[in-house]
């Protein structure tokens, strides 16, 4: 099992065509990713050339929007490689497809165009899980990858991970690699996000395969409060934690957009604080959270 993504989805990329679509949707073959087709308007009915996980060779239809992308091929995730500047219209399209998941790696994108995605996917009832912007994306090991996260950094196992950080993830993943992982999703630190911390956790309480479950926030804004709130009435799991930004001065943005504090609302301290009370364990270093990992799973 997983979390909203399986080696059954079949993927779409949209900017199929560009720098970043083109290497990363080889890499995405490559980690066994069903991808189907992409999208570009101004090179719809062209073709790009991609090589299987096999090695074989792969031709893959370029189609003029979503919606013919999703009917010609069965596509139910699309994954989109644009620039911030037409990230929205990119988003919307798909949204306006009922594509059922939607992932957006851009980073960059206006906090008013992401508060029009999100009022879009509303408006069409929520049909279009959205994961992001400015994430690494979903990857369930050893079946797909719809992002940016090293395929060859783990396998399978029983650990679920939802992260802001790209880099965080990966680190997490690479110390817990002799473990494995059921789904590791990177949600994004922007001020607006589609998917959750709180989404993630219900999925992984809900999923069988996930024994365990890592949840990396940083300063910002109060997720992580409301994710303790969450975990402590809904999630059975254990669930180990680690905060970024410990050392960060207060009042000053960093990285993230939505890596702001004001007073002591947002500050590592406070949502170690509020995790630690829903019966979290929290760890100072990625390295002691993972630590604090192999205790649990030593202990199920």
């Amino acid at each position: 099992m997983s979390i909203f993504l399986t080696k059954d989805s079949k993927v779409i990329v949209q900017g199929i065509t560009g720098g970043e679509g083109t290497k990363h949707t080889a890499l995405m073959l490559k980690a066994g990713t069903q991808i189907v087709g992409g999208v570009n308007a101004r090179k719809a009915g062209t073709t790009v050339e991609h090589s299987a996980k096999d090695g074989s060779a792969l031709e893959l239809p370029v189609f003029g929007s979503v919606a013919e992308a999703m009917s010609s091929t069965g596509a139910d995730v699309s994954i989109a490689f644009v620039p911030p500047a037409f990230a929205k219209d990119a988003a919307i399209e798909a949204i306006e497809a009922g594509i059922p998941l939607l992932v957006i790696i851009t980073e960059g994108i206006p906090v008013q165009d992401s508060a029009d995605i999100w009022a879009t996917a509303q408006a069409h009832n929520n049909v279009t899980r959205i994961i992001g912007p400015n994430c690494p994306g979903i990857i369930t090991p050893e079946e797909s990858l719809a992002g940016i996260t090293p395929a060859t950094i783990t396998g399978k196992g029983p650990i679920g991970l939802v992260s802001k950080s790209g880099t965080l993830t990966y680190q997490m993943m690479f110390e817990l690699r002799d473990l494995g992982f059921s789904t590791a999703i990177g949600i994004g630190g922007d001020p607006i996000i589609g998917t959750t911390h709180i989404d993630a956790l219900a999925a992984f309480e809900a999923d069988p395969e996930t024994k365990a479950i890592v949840m990396i926030g940083e300063i910002g804004g109060d997720a992580e409060e409301r994710a303790a709130d969450f975990i402590k009435a809904n999630v059975t799991k254990p669930v180990v934690g680690y905060v970024a930004g410990f050392t960060a001065p207060e009042g000053k943005t960093m990285g993230h957009a939505g890596a702001i504090v004001s007073g002591s609302a947002g500050t590592a301290q406070a949502k170690k604080e509020a995790l630690e009370a829903a019966g979290v364990k929290v760890g100072k270093t990625p390295s002691e959270t993972a630590s604090l990992m192999r205790e649990v799973i030593a202990a199920l």
